[in-house]
């Protein structure tokens, strides 16, 4: 059921009149709710299509009414499925194949040079060990006399192996869960979205820490995180019921700026 402009405007005097009560002006209200003035100003007029996709316009106005200690019916707040048309989550990683073949022949150069670099050491001290092994007597030398030829001294040689590149850490799995609806965007190092879109309650979405690199989660009380299988708490990087944060590739998490 679709909320009306009347009801959005009744809910909207009733957080008036509950800020007015509680002595706070449209500013001292903004910087408790860290929402910006206008976006107050437009809850409490009721006009709440201009706040954006309505599941975000519930945790506002919901937030906002405990903070004035009052409590708005479901039916006061906009319907979160009021939106005409859900976007599919499309994906923008695909690897065109030129890069993929350059990625392959790059993996076997480096392959060839560490065999090199580990074999040929170890043949050339094979080589000079060879040589220097067996003594061989002049021909005009008789055989009782071959008994005097000193053998040549052998030089020890020790074969240098290089040391071996540092392995490149596994990339952390992210599992995200959603216990309501919720807005979701993903980013990756570019700043490119690589995924959008809206989730609903009982869907989940995994996702590599080194496929991306910043998220954005709408509805952030309904949702759960995972990373390497540990819950994460998304309290530090939640403002106004919006998750925003930074994820590197071995799965740390940092705030990111809206």
């Amino acid at each position: 059921m679709t909320t009306t402009h009347s009801a959005g405007s009744a809910a909207g005097e009733r957080l008036k009149r509950a800020r007015e009560a509680s002595g706070y002006d449209l500013s001292e209200a903004s910087a408790r709710m860290k929402l910006p003035v206008h976006a107050l100003e437009t809850l409490e007029s009721g006009d709440w299509d201009r706040l954006g996709p309505p599941v975000f316009v519930r945790g506002h106005a919901r937030s906002y009414a405990r903070m004035l200690g009052i409590c708005l019916d479901d039916e006061a707040l906009p319907s979160p499925f009021t939106t005409t048309q859900i976007p599919s989550l499309v994906s923008h990683a695909h690897v065109p194949r030129y890069r993929y073949v350059a990625e392959n022949l790059v993996r076997r150069a480096v392959y060839i040079v560490l065999t090199a670099s580990l074999v040929v050491p170890v043949w050339l001290a094979t080589r000079a060990h060879g040589d220097g092994a067996t003594a061989v007597a002049p021909l005009d030398i008789s055989p009782s006399q071959t008994s005097q030829v000193e053998p040549a001294v052998r030089t020890p040689m020790v074969a240098s192996i290089a040391s071996m590149p540092a392995a490149t850490p596994a990339a952390a799995p992210v599992e995200i869960q959603f216990d309501g609806d919720s807005w979701v965007q993903l980013f990756d190092a570019d700043g490119s979205i690589v995924e959008k879109g809206l989730m609903h309650a009982g869907q989940s979405r995994s996702v590599q820490s080194d496929a991306v690199s910043r998220l954005v989660l709408g509805n952030a009380a309904a949702v759960r995180l995972q990373v390497q299988g540990l819950p994460v708490d998304l309290a530090p990087y939640t403002r106004a019921n919006v998750a925003r944060f930074t994820l590197s590739s071995d799965g740390s998490l940092a705030p990111s700026a809206p």
